[in-house]
Parts: structure tokens; C-alpha cells; sequence
């Protein structure tokens, strides 16, 4: 989807999947210590970047459109964290290497096969030694609950797909489930999720 069309997406007042923090990146608060370097990648309005900017990390938020950053940058300022934010396309945008501790991928799923190859190839390259992914989205079945994420089973995650994408990485934690969420309008109800952890061991 062009940054145009998520622009549009992001036009309102509101916060389009809230202001809170996505519930699975709370539940690994544990594995975050303060001054690591984390990127959320694709951060839209910036409810993960700014929550782990206030755990203590020093957080690049990565995002295609200008009017998320806008509402991003403002809630940062509301919590009193501060952020790096930087407006790329993540198919053009250069990841480097060993740069960051944590890796953000919170529902990412807008990436066509190709460009999530891309994308997944560029998490594991700038992810130092030891660096952690913390991975969630949803698995093919979300199309039957239709509560969030594209209409397009090629853009869905697998377990299977998953252990093949990060076979390379130390996989501390991989679940799909089915649970309700609340995020903003755009993720709502009961939906087929799935979850990962797992640690750069070059």
C-alpha cells in the first residue's frame, strides 16, 4: 500500500489502532533493559515505539507516512519520551548492519511475499549478536475473522513459514492462538495470531 493511501488511513483524529501498546510486546517486557537500541519497524502512530521508548530504549520509529509520524511525534510528547522517528519506504530504506538490541515487527504484514522477504532479510542484518526479534501477526485463518490486517492470505504469517524465514536465529518462542484484541477501530475481535521470539545469534 502507497504512503498516499496510508496517509488517508491515518487522516483522522483518532488513533487508528489506539494509543496503547500491542498486548504481545507487553508480555516480553522482561527481555527489555534500559538503553538497548530498538527499531520498530513500520511504526504508524507510534503507540510501540513510544511505550518502548518509556521502558527505557532507545527507539527508531520507522515509518512510510508523514501524517502517522505527525500523530506519532505527538504522542511522544504526551508520554515525555523521546524518539528518533524517520519517515522511508521500507523497500527502498537501508537497514544497516549490527545496529540494533530489539527489532519491533508489530503486525507488518502489509509486505508482499517479495517484499517481506526483503524486509525479514533486512531485520536479521541489522540485528546485533545476541539482538532480539519480537514478532507478531496474523496467521491465513484472519481472513474468516476479517478484524484486521490485509484481505490477502499471501501477506499471513505461518508457523512453518516462520521457523523457515528465522531457521538461522536461536527461535526462543513461536505460538499462533486465537484471542481477542483491542486496538484502536482497526483491530478489533477475536483474531488468528501468531506470536515470535528470537534471538541473533551470529
Amino acid at each position: 500500500m502507497s504512503s498516499f493511501l496510508w496517509d488517508e488511513r491515518y487522516a483522522g483524529e483518532d488513533y487508528l489502532f489506539g494509543t496503547e501498546p500491542n498486548a504481545f510486546l507487553v508480555t516480553q517486557r522482561h527481555l527489555l533493559k534500559p538503553d538497548m537500541s530498538c527499531l520498530a519497524v513500520a511504526d504508524g502512530e507510534g503507540r510501540n515505539g513510544v511505550w518502548l521508548a518509556q521502558q527505557g530504549l532507545k527507539v527508531l520509529s520507522v515509518e512510510a507516512s508523514a501524517v502517522a509520524l505527525d500523530k506519532a511525534k505527538k504522542l511522544a510528547q504526551q508520554r515525555g519520551v523521546a524518539i528518533d522517528f524517520e519517515q522511508a519506504d521500507l523497500a527502498q530504506w537501508q537497514w544497516g548492519e549490527d545496529r540494533f538490541d530489539v527489532v519491533a515487527a508489530i503486525f507488518i504484514q502489509f509486505a508482499p511475499p517479495a517484499l517481506r522477504e526483503q524486509m525479514f532479510a533486512g531485520i536479521k542484518r541489522c540485528l546485533k549478536p545476541g539482538g532480539l526479534l519480537l514478532l507478531q501477526g496474523y496467521t491465513p485463518r484472519q481472513l474468516e475473522y476479517k478484524t484486521g490486517g490485509p484481505p490477502a492470505a499471501e501477506n499471513m504469517y505461518t508457523e512453518p513459514m516462520l521457523r523457515n524465514a528465522f531457521g538461522d536465529m536461536e527461535i526462543l518462542h513461536l505460538r499462533e492462538h486465537d484471542d481477542l484484541v483491542s486496538e484502536g477501530t482497526a483491530h478489533r475481535g477475536m483474531s488468528a495470531l501468531i506470536d515470535m521470539v528470537a534471538r541473533n545469534g551470529t
